[in-house]
């Protein structure tokens, strides 16, 4: 081996090793109270084996370039498997093709590593283009799913216009995470659906979806909210009827559009739902995540939302391909309580908050609903402040600061 090749082969080995080994820390920040932040993402197109990425050949590679590069690592499904905290991630190259892989981690937070290869997902249609973020679902069935988005161009679309889009709802599945079955895509009345979640239990025997009707690739248009159906089968699904259970409202976080993010959690008082919302901006389409709750037993009913976001992209956050943009589609509950949030920002890195079921609990039940208005918003503020006027008066006023 040539001492140039050598030299940088193991600079490469050493930089990877050193981001897969680097230890993560909550971040000192912590405002809401509701979660912790980490300091660093849990993975980065950095993450990636170097063998994905280069010929490792000299003879073939005599400069070491990068052979297939990858653009940035996001959007993961989720998953506790063998003790190991198990993240199906969306792998964009610098094709903009994405594809999934598996990487897992010995605690949740660091060291996440892949597994030997990128997942194979059988293809329905010849013109199917792209897969992407992908909700994992262990099902009372036995099934472990993989509900994801499948995308191809619009054929009614005039030639000029090469970015309009058809996005449907794929489904896989699995027992090992290892080989995956494919499955007919979702049937709806729909004309585009992204961002459907599967629930993890049967409804009056049938399999229920949460869907995202839209009339666009981007714009919801006429659809949009978050929808709920059933379907007798999962082989052949279909939804004939979607009721929206969270819509789109004016002046809020999610007035442009809104969908569902990780398989719901189930709890004593309801199901635990993380959302993301959109709304529009001088600087563009700015992506929150917010939470909200349903009924144990009415699915379509939800008993508690607290107002705003849960959480925002933050510093390094805002940057990226997409800027001041997180997403989530999956999260992690321990056998403690303990809940594993993992969102990608700015579509280029994956992140993780940690939290509880019990602090999720406090946060939906206690925080009030958007009221929909400033007075509103005035009075929430001034009721609290109430509230508090006894303790604060007992304190200096630096100590008040």
């Amino acid at each position: 081996m040539k001492a140039a090749f050598a030299e940088r082969f193991n600079k490469l080995k050493k930089y990877h090793l050193e981001t897969i080994c680097r230890k993560n820390r909550v971040a000192e920040l912590n405002r809401s109270g509701v979660f912790e932040r980490y300091q660093f993402p849990v993975l980065t197109k950095d993450h990636i084996p170097l063998a994905w990425r280069y010929d490792l050949n000299e003879n073939t590679n005599p400069f070491l370039m990068e052979r297939f590069g990858i653009n940035s690592v996001m959007n993961a499904g989720a998953i506790k498997w063998n003790d190991k905290y198990v993240l199906m991630t969306r792998v964009e190259g610098i094709d903009r093709k994405s594809f999934f892989a598996m990487a897992e981690s010995p605690n949740g937070t660091d060291q996440f590593t892949f597994w030997d290869k990128p997942v194979i997902v059988p293809v329905l249609d010849s013109e199917e283009t792209n897969f992407y973020d992908a909700r994992l679902t262990t099902h009372e069935d036995g099934w472990i799913y993989g509900i994801f988005c499948t995308e191809k161009r619009n054929a009614n679309a005039p030639e000029g216009d090469q970015s309009d889009a058809i996005a449907q709802c794929g489904i896989i599945r699995t027992r090992d995470l290892l080989s995956w079955e494919r499955l007919p895509n979702l049937v709806t009345t729909s004309l585009q659906q992204r961002n459907v979640v599967l629930h993890p239990e049967f409804v009056n025997g049938e399999y229920a979806f949460y869907t995202r009707p839209q009339d666009g690739f981007i714009r919801a248009g006429k659809g949009g909210g978050i929808g709920f159906g059933l379907s007798p089968s999962i082989e052949h699904a279909e939804i004939r009827e979607e009721l929206i259970i969270d819509k789109k409202v004016y002046h809020t976080v999610y007035e442009l559009k809104n969908g569902l993010g990780p398989t719901p959690i189930k709890t004593s008082l309801g199901w635990l739902h993380l959302a993301h919302g959109v709304r529009t901006t001088a600087a563009g389409l700015r992506y929150v995540l917010y939470l909200f709750m349903t009924d144990l037993k009415d699915l379509t009913k939800v008993i508690y939302k607290p107002g705003g976001y849960f959480l925002a992209p933050e510093g390094e956050e805002r940057t990226g391909d997409v800027s001041n943009v997180v997403f989530c589609n999956g999260w992690i509950r321990d056998e403690d309580g303990t809940v594993f949030i993992y969102y990608a920002s700015s579509d280029t890195r994956m992140h993780v908050a940690v939290t509880s079921i019990e602090r999720l609990l406090d946060y939906a039940v206690n925080t009030e609903p958007d009221g929909l208005n400033s007075f509103h918003s005035v009075q929430q503020v001034r009721r609290l402040i109430d509230r508090n006027r006894s303790l604060l008066q007992t304190e200096t006023p630096a100590e008040q600061v």
